[in-house]
């Protein structure tokens, strides 16, 4: 445990005992609803009194864990003093029916409304938003924190070119090390070590007793995996990939997958050598990436967790294109 985790929970205990309840509309006027989800909404909000603009974050009490609550709020006010991190405010309560915390605005919507189907967003504007949102997982890593959760939905736009953005949403947030149980779903962004996982469980679900019978257990232990850093680097790199092409590389990160497979067989064959010979090594799906971007994703996106990058080395290939044929100035 890092000395951060530890303030952490510290913190938590502390904002537990003075959690005051109140009325929102006693303090804030309610401009508009920001956005929602299943774990409630964020409302753009101005305090009557400081005249302040700030994004309000309900949270469900029904079905929000208050610890959990308050981990977000603390990590989200003490710790994420990046300049791409969303940082709370100092203002938290509670209703009869909402946990709230109030945090910087970010009135421009995400990064998913930008990003245009099969297109993309111009190569220039990639390029900054991997740096920005590379430093922001590289603070967080140093922490000892790993966000667990990076995606379009969750960075938010600071302007509308997409020139300054903000990575948000610490629900998912654990520090690294710790043990959770390993929980695989249909996505690019799940990582491949998440499906390996997914069939030991699979198999242990299929175990059959010594007549044939399938055997009946009341509940199959879940498989617990160690939380890494690596998980973010893994969801930088398909993040990289959406937002220059405007589609993912596979649609699901599974051995049986074509397009994942293709990747997979070139990640482990291909040499410094035969990656500078030119692009016809490349899966398909990667055939539009220069040299220089293919290096990226071979590291960012490496099968083997304990060999993918870091997020500050995303820095090495800035300022070159990454797609071909393509300018990056401007």
């Amino acid at each position: 445990m890092t000395t951060a985790t530890r303030l952490l929970d510290e913190l938590c205990h502390l904002t537990a005992q003075s959690l005051a309840s109140l009325d929102p509309t006693d303090h804030f006027q309610i401009i508009k609803i920001l956005g929602e989800g299943s774990y409630g909404k964020v409302m753009l909000a101005v305090h009557k009194k400081r005249g302040t603009p700030m994004a309000l974050k309900f949270f469900l009490r029904d079905s929000t864990c208050l610890l959990s609550f308050l981990r977000e709020y603390n990590l989200s006010l003490a710790f994420c003093t990046h300049p791409s991190l969303t940082s709370a405010l100092g203002i938290v309560f509670s209703t009869p029916t909402h946990y709230v915390f109030a945090q910087q605005p970010c009135i421009y919507g995400d990064l998913y409304d930008v990003i245009v189907p099969e297109v993309g967003i111009k190569e220039n504007r990639v390029q900054g938003v991997a740096s920005q949102i590379g430093g922001a997982l590289s603070h967080l890593h140093s922490l000892g924190f790993v966000h667990r959760d990076v995606k379009p939905e969750n960075i938010f736009l600071c302007d509308r070119d997409c020139r300054w953005v903000k990575l948000g949403d610490f629900g998912m947030v654990k520090a690294a090390g710790t043990r959770v149980p390993c929980v695989w779903y249909s996505s690019p962004y799940c990582t491949p070590e998440a499906e390996i996982a997914r069939v030991r469980e699979e198999i242990k679900e299929g175990e059959v007793d010594n007549n044939g019978n399938k055997a009946c257990t009341e509940k199959t232990p879940r498989i617990l995996v160690s939380v890494d850093a690596s998980t973010d680097i893994w969801a930088l790199g398909i993040l990289i990939y959406a937002m220059l092409m405007g589609s993912s590389p596979w649609a699901e990160t599974v051995s049986d997958n074509s397009a994942y497979s293709s990747y997979f067989l070139w990640s482990k064959s291909v040499t410094l050598v035969s990656e500078k010979s030119g692009s016809q090594q490349l899966p398909s799906q990667f055939m539009a990436f220069t040299p220089l971007a293919a290096s990226l994703f071979r590291s960012l996106l490496h099968p083997q967790p304990g060999c993918r990058g870091r997020p500050e080395e995303i820095g090495a290939f800035l300022g070159g294109a990454w797609l071909v044929d393509n300018d990056v100035s401007g």
